[in-house]
């Protein structure tokens, strides 16, 4: 049986245990994403690639390759590579071009 004042496991956006809660992708803002990317399909792309970037990069540190850029903003402890993208993106830092079709 449970008490009546303790929260389930994984009830988001509240604090638990004296842990503050997590920011998960709300910060930045979608809206403020969305005044630099013109769609959000180009901002999903955008967001995905460059966090696979990251992702990599950190994966070569330990080999000596330096393949990939690594992050372009100061990251924080245990930060996700997407949530690094998505704070790459709304700083005006990466920029997407069209390719032509063939």
């Amino acid at each position: 049986m449970r008490a009546s004042n303790t929260r389930p496991l994984g009830t988001e956006g509240t604090r638990w245990q004296g842990f503050p809660a997590a920011e998960g992708i709300t910060n930045p803002p979608i809206d403020d994403l969305l005044d630099v990317v013109d769609s959000k399909y180009r901002l999903v792309i955008m967001a995905a690639k460059r966090a696979r970037q990251i992702n990599a990069y950190y994966a070569q540190l330990g080999e000596g390759l330096l393949e990939y850029v690594g992050p372009l903003v100061e990251t924080r402890v245990q930060e996700k590579p997407l949530s690094i993208s998505l704070r790459e993106i709304r700083q005006h830092l990466l920029t997407a071009t069209d390719i032509a079709e063939s």
